[in-house]
């Protein structure tokens, strides 16, 4: 552990105007108060904050922050008090200890509802404070350091969390350096023999083709040094889950893919970037679609840079960032360099953003949402995404999650414009609606009056102002349609568990669920924004159990061992009746596959993994999710006709969207809960029976595996 005095001298050697006597009367209560405590491996429990404080210092922020790294676990587990600490520190950083508490208490990784209330909770905490979120992102960082102590399950959950939450979170406020950590680190839990795959890769290829990052950058250097520029040049290997994620976005094999080294190029100014940037592209080829100018246009975080990709040394692609030093600083720190220190005084950084604005921009991002599920898709879509940079047609910026549509890029502008887009054109050229926009293009929308949102635009967007924009358009124009489906629904569902869809039953489950009135619960349910268990669950949650007689859906695969749990493969959704097997999993128990699952051909060289499973026999619930592909006319009534098919076999529906709308024809695809293979037969022979049916099939998607 660091003692008090090496922290000291840590803070002081950026910041020689330290209130020395502070930290150290924090280090000394914070030891008093964590007296004790161990942690689970077996350190004095106050070892983890001071280790905290470290981490903050290394981003050389202020005292206050790092006397709150210190006192950040003080209130919530020891004796000490809010009262306590106010008295002896101060109010303001007893606020900022208070916040961490909190943003502590927060489960983050919950249920969907319960989470985006949580992250509501902790755009709140970040906005009165964002040191408050960069004192927990380094206590986070510290406990995936030390997380080999932990529990197994305990572990999962941490970098599962760690991997959806955090590590974006680092990465959105500028912290690249601490997203990288923070994601390898979870990598190695989640996925330890993908990571080792990476690292005996690069042992091998280091043995084949010796010290790369050291032959480039000699390359480098030599050509700063031609066109006489005086810059630091730095090289690294990428992390390895930077590169098992491109290996799997890009389908490629590690051999196949070519940028896995990074390198920096640091210089004093603006006009050397340029300068820089024109020497490397002189050197070597620049790989098309691979530049982008973050010094013209830089993120909102502050982050600027240039970065391109060439062919350098053998024909070998490599990435470059070219930026100042002081751009270097706010690279690293992000949205902290706001309370950094450099020599001796608070950061006069040109390009540190203010984080109040920041946070204000980014607050306002969330403002449209309507419900928990519409703000966490904004917070999931928007916050944690990569950002591209395009340009109006008069020269406007407009700033957008990697992979938006020209249909996003309408709704940024105005929510009109999107309703009656038409069409688009990129740099000129006319393109679909559907493309995929990239940094520095041109986007132009057409519109038409009395054109309005299409069902399908829904699938292709991605920003969540757009989708909550189309949502309610579509409830808009299509409510009375939507009403009277719904009601269908609503109908099929209660009479399966022996209720009547009565109106005041549908009004005290539309109260219930805070929507108000029984109409806006039945245009969400006719919708597919709701689905018909949970109107029923809403007021007789007991009727979703087992009848005595029937198999415990927990206990209905035999083959098992005493301590392992299952899941259904989403791929092929085996059903009791079906021939099964099951494929394990470190951290997931084990997956059941039907046995001609065609996901099942890349375990062939894994026997290890493969578990010989049966289904118990004997009568089993309705409680075994099949999606089934329907194509059916598209006339009046046509859907609520097979929904009361569906209904009259006994069989829930759980769920129904739509997968292709045409003015003859519907394409569905339908979620039924169903007790085994019988069951599912008996459904699908009654609904392709009817003349409407065009067709009718189990659908599966490889894309939903484990």
């Amino acid at each position: 552990m660091i003692e008090v005095d090496d922290l000291i001298d840590r803070v002081r050697a950026y910041n020689p105007r330290t209130n020395a006597q502070l930290i150290r009367a924090a280090y000394e209560y914070g030891g008093r108060m964590h007296a004790g405590q161990f942690r689970q491996s077996g350190e004095p429990y106050f070892t983890h904050p001071v280790a905290v404080a470290s981490i903050l210092t290394e981003m050389r922020l202020d005292d206050a922050t790092i006397i709150t790294a210190l006192l950040h676990d003080t209130i919530e587990d020891t004796r000490s008090t809010y009262k306590e600490v106010t008295e002896r520190f101060g109010a303001h950083i007893a606020e900022l200890v208070d916040g961490v508490t909190k943003l502590t208490n927060l489960q983050l990784s919950s249920s969907e509802s319960k989470q985006a209330e949580n992250s509501r909770k902790l755009l709140m905490a970040m906005s009165k404070d964002l040191r408050v979120i960069l004192v927990k992102l380094a206590d986070r960082l510290h406990n995936m350091r030390t997380i080999k102590s932990m529990r197994t399950e305990k572990q999962v959950q941490k970098a599962r969390e760690t991997m959806d939450i955090y590590a974006p979170l680092a990465g959105r406020m500028g912290m690249q350096w601490m997203r990288d950590e923070l994601e390898d680190l979870s990598f190695a839990v989640l996925n330890p023999e993908g990571r080792n795959s990476i690292m005996r890769r690069f042992i091998r290829l280091e043995r084949e083709t010796g010290d790369v990052v050291k032959k480039i950058t000699a390359d480098i250097r030599k050509e700063l040094k031609k066109a006489g520029i005086d810059g630091e040049v730095r090289g690294r290997a990428k992390k390895p889950y930077s590169i098992w994620r491109k290996m799997q976005e890009k389908g490629l094999s590690f051999s196949r893919l070519s940028d896995i080294y990074g390198f920096r190029i640091l210089c004093a100014n603006e006009a050397e970037c340029y300068a820089i940037l024109g020497a490397m592209h002189q050197r070597w080829r620049a790989v098309p679609g691979r530049f982008k100018d973050y010094i013209s246009q830089p993120k909102s975080n502050g982050y600027r840079s240039i970065h391109t990709t060439v062919s350098g040394r053998d024909g070998r692609r490599v990435e470059i960032q070219i930026r100042t030093f002081q751009m270097h600083d706010v690279a690293e720190a992000g949205v902290a360099a706001h309370w950094s220190y450099r020599d001796g005084v608070p950061s006069e950084n040109p390009f540190a953003v203010d984080p109040k604005k920041w946070i204000t921009s980014l607050t306002e991002q969330f403002e449209a949402a309507e419900d928990h599920d519409e703000f966490l898709e904004h917070v999931k879509l928007e916050m944690y995404a990569d950002q591209v940079f395009c340009f109006t047609p008069k020269g406007d910026v407009v700033k957008l999650p990697r992979g938006a549509t020209p249909l996003d890029f309408a709704y940024a502008i105005h929510t009109r414009i999107g309703d009656s887009c038409v069409g688009a054109k990129v740099d000129g050229m006319r393109v679909p609606l559907w493309t995929r926009l990239k940094n520095g293009q041109s986007c132009e929308i057409m519109t038409a009056a009395g054109q309005r949102p299409q069902s399908t635009w829904i699938d292709i967007v991605v920003t969540g102002r757009a989708k909550a924009a189309i949502r309610r358009s579509l409830r808009e124009e299509d409510r009375e349609r939507f009403v009277k489906l719904g009601w269908e629904l609503a109908r099929v569902a209660f009479e399966h568990v022996g209720k009547r869809a009565s109106q005041k039953a549908l009004d005290t489950a539309a109260r219930h669920m805070g929507l108000g009135e029984a109409s806006e619960l039945l245009a969400r349910l006719g919708s597919a924004e709701l689905t018909a268990r949970e109107v029923v669950s809403a007021l007789y949650p007991d009727l979703g159990g087992e009848a005595p007689d029937e198999i415990d859906v927990a206990r209905s695969v035999i083959g098992l061992g005493p301590d392992q749990s299952f899941e259904r493969a989403q791929c092929c959704q085996p059903v009791p009746g079906e021939r099964i097997v099951g494929i394990s999993y470190r951290g997931k128990g084990v997956i059941v596959h039907a046995i001609d699952c065609p996901a099942l051909e890349e375990f062939q060289d894994e026997p290890g993994r493969w578990v010989d499973l049966h289904w118990h026999s004997g009568n089993h619930p309705a409680a075994h999710t099949v999606s089934l592909d329907l194509t059916i006319s598209n006339d009046a009534g046509v859907l609520g006709h097979i929904c009361t098919l569906i209904g009259e076999q006994k069989a829930n529906i759980s769920d129904l969207h739509f997968a292709d709308r045409k003015p003859d024809f519907y394409r569905l695809i339908i979620d039924v809960d169903l007790r085994d293979a019988e069951h599912l037969h008996a459904v699908m022979l009654a609904v392709e029976a009817e003349s409407d049916v065009a067709s009718i099939s189990r659908y599966r998607d490889l894309n939903r595996r484990p």
